[in-house]
């Protein structure tokens, strides 16, 4: 039996970093995916190993059964009804695991990856031989999510061929799971999460799961639905940041600019809060649309200013700005700054010529350029070849 699994990744419209401060932020889920698919083998087959394939870097990893159980003793009764977490025991003996299979220097942060792996795998089916095999739109390490749609949909594969979940395996196609089954596929999720980031929000995984948007504001998520299409330009800096020291720097600045601070995230609230309600309006036709269009650009404006203000723009970020403006579209970065990414809003009505010039021009800098629909379908499976 072979079982296929995909996630989103995400965006964060507005609200970045303010978040951290008591702003409401808006993040949606993009239609780039990572694929999961787990196949038990056959008697013939089976060679008593756990393998994991990233086909995308062209790697494999593999582990005796045998060293697995030794490593992690205990996790042979599957207990993935009620999501755990992994005890700093575990984590350690993991470490391990992961370490003996000479992981190349250049990836070395593939390691927290492989490990949630190890973990959600041995939880949710024990010691039992498997293939892995991952593929993935999404650019690691730049802030569109792409760790939690891994554990998404890790989680979802995993989930799929056991006794927890009962799906209609006859099904045609992409599958999409119910809400209790998404409940319980967000909660292994955010456990792998822990494993890779420490202390995730909870945001990436969720959006990840659930698909379409969600408003967040002090650790409460809202699921929104959007009523309208959104595409956006999303240029990857290839700058890499440290979100820690970014968010440990808008801090410090409010430590020194109380008032002024409390003020732009006072405005960034008020422009999470009203972009929210643009997207969940309804647009009966393409006028409505692109007045609906002309707001959310202006709101992306002030909250790019705001960012600014907050100290987490950079000399890339300011190179897409200016790049995008030429072409009168509106821009602002996502995520921690620093580098990362890029959103640029791309109207209905704008013609594919102008899109495919500003790409061109974008990529000349060096930055890699993807589009992408905002809002769409959250986690499915599939359990046929006709994917």
């Amino acid at each position: 039996m072979e079982v296929r699994a995909r996630a989103p990744g995400k965006i964060i419209l507005s609200g970045e970093h303010a978040v951290v401060h008591g702003s409401t932020a808006v993040a949606a889920s993009i239609d780039l995916y990572t694929y999961v698919s787990l196949r038990f083998p056959t008697e013939s087959e089976n060679d008593g190993t756990l393998k994991l394939q990233l086909k995308d870097m062209a790697l494999e990893f593999s582990w005796p059964i045998g060293r697995i159980k030794l490593a992690l003793p205990g996790l042979g009764s599957p207990l993935c009804s009620t999501p755990t977490s992994c005890s700093p025991e575990s984590i350690k003996s993991i470490a391990t695991l992961v370490e003996e299979q000479n992981v190349p220097e250049a990836k070395t942060g593939l390691a927290s990856g492989m490990s949630a792996f190890l973990w959600l795998y041995t939880s949710i089916h024990g010691y039992k031989p498997a293939t892995v095999v991952v593929t993935s739109e999404l650019p690691l390490g730049s802030g569109l999510g792409s760790s939690a749609a891994l554990c998404v949909s890790l989680s979802a594969a995993l989930l799929a061929l056991s006794d927890f979940v009962s799906l209609d395996l006859s099904h045609q196609g992409w599958l999409m799971f119910g809400e209790s089954e998404l409940e319980l596929v967000n909660k292994w999720a955010f456990e792998g999460e822990k494993i890779i980031h420490g202390r995730p929000s909870g945001i990436d995984n969720t959006v990840s799961t659930y698909g379409n948007m969600i408003k967040f504001k002090s650790g409460s998520l809202t699921r929104i639905k959007s009523n309208m299409p959104l595409k956006m330009l999303i240029t990857n800096t290839k700058v890499g940041r440290n979100t820690k020291a970014l968010v440990a720097g808008v801090s410090e600045r409010t430590v020194r600019h109380p008032d002024a601070m409390g003020a732009v995230f006072n405005a960034v609230d008020s422009i999470s809060k009203e972009l929210s309600t643009i997207i969940q309006s309804p647009a009966p036709n393409d006028l409505s649309i692109t007045e609906k269009e002309e707001k959310i650009e202006e709101l992306m404006e002030m909250n790019q200013g705001l960012l600014q203000c907050m100290g987490v723009s950079h000399a890339s970020i300011e190179t897409v700005l200016r790049t995008t403006l030429k072409y009168k579209l509106t821009s602002k970065l996502t995520g921690a700054g620093g580098g990362g990414c890029v959103l640029t809003l791309l109207p209905t009505l704008l013609s594919r010529t102008v899109i495919d010039k500003v790409i061109a021009e974008l990529e000349s800098y060096g930055f890699h350029c993807l589009t992408a629909g905002i809002g769409g379908n959250g986690l499915e499976i599939c359990f046929d070849g006709s994917s």
